[in-house]
């Protein structure tokens, strides 16, 4: 029998702010992004005085927003978890590092290059925690990673796993998820579920992002996995700026489905792997507030996938499946 493969796994996040002191810096560095904001031949000018005036602007009512969530994001504790979950899930295949790099906050991805500096390694693996790639997400990941992983020594191979929204176990993640929300209805058949995805603008759409069209594969086979009769509906949230963004939104749906005498909601995260700002405070706080004014007696949001084995499984399956080593996983791992 060989050496096991050494093997370092970079997982990729957006982040969050972990104070309130956070907040305005880690919303300068989100509008800084040219994948976030495209400002063309003038970025290069217009870019950091655009971002500094937004992230002024917008502080406060972000910080409130956070206060009432617990005064900070969860991202980064929530993802440290998963990296665990995952290092342990590896640990009998090959030898793991596994480590976080957090888009706009910390760890940062020049943390995450310090992290691995130092460590022997054959081979690294990066995956984004975006089941469905985006430019504005994985791609932007990446790009920071390609800006800050400068090796001293040999450059390893490296393996990119750019989406995984088919993944069997991560569909059957966000299935069982589902099927637990199920439970806290006394009349399911009469759910409507509400698949929400983050928003993006149409303009990355029409330039050949295929999020959206991930989205709805994503849908389709949650859906035909968890065979259930009720009605649903696609929609979008987090819209920022005076563009046109992916439709429609989670507001709009909201009032189209109470017109249409629907009392019974399961919003459904599809898009999220773990609980932030778009899922705690959006969703679960200013969506259940505006459904509960248009008369909706019963609206539950699903938790995020988050370290559930079967998600944990899912990433594993990935890793091994892109560095070549045959394990033993469960049997609905293999495919996709």
């Amino acid at each position: 029998m060989g050496e096991r493969k050494r093997i370092g796994v970079v997982l990729f996040q957006l982040g969050g702010p972990d104070s309130a002191d956070a907040v305005e810096p880690f919303l300068y560095n989100l509008f800084c992004d040219p994948d976030i904001i495209p400002l063309g031949p003038l970025g290069g000018i217009l870019r950091k005085p655009l971002a500094w005036y937004i992230s002024r602007r917008r502080s406060q009512a972000v910080a409130h927003h956070y206060d009432e969530i617990g005064g900070h994001s969860p991202i980064r504790l929530l993802t440290e978890r998963q990296a665990y979950a995952l290092e342990q899930a590896l640990r009998p295949y090959v030898d793991p590092r596994v480590v976080v790099a957090m888009r706009y906050w910390h760890p940062s991805t020049s943390e995450a290059v310090a992290q691995l500096d130092g460590t022997l390694l054959d081979v690294l693996v990066l995956l984004p925690l975006y089941p469905q790639f985006s430019l504005a997400t994985t791609g932007s990941s990446l790009k920071e990673w390609n800006r800050q992983y400068q090796p001293a020594r040999r450059a390893l191979p490296v393996h990119i796993i750019e989406k995984f929204y088919d993944h069997p176990l991560y569909i059957e993640a966000v299935v069982e998820r589902i099927e637990r929300c199920f439970r806290h209805f006394d009349r399911p058949e009469e759910i409507h579920l509400v698949f929400s995805a983050h928003g993006l603008p149409l303009s990355l759409i029409e330039r050949g992002d295929p999020y959206q069209r991930q989205i709805e594969e994503t849908v389709r086979l949650v859906r035909e996995r968890g065979r259930w009769p009720n009605a649903h509906t696609l929609c979008y949230q987090s819209r920022v700026g005076r563009q046109k963004w992916l439709e429609p939104s989670l507001t709009a749906t909201l009032a189209e489905l109470a017109r249409g005498g629907k009392k019974h909601l399961l919003v459904i995260p599809i898009a999220f792997v773990t609980e932030h700002i778009e899922t705690l405070h959006e969703i679960n706080m200013e969506a259940r507030e505006e459904a509960e004014k248009l008369g909706i007696e019963k609206f539950r949001m699903m938790p995020a996938v988050g370290d559930s084995p079967q998600f944990i499984g899912a990433l594993a399956d990935l890793v091994l499946r892109a560095v070549g080593v045959d394990a033993a996983l469960p049997a609905a791992a293999r495919g996709s």
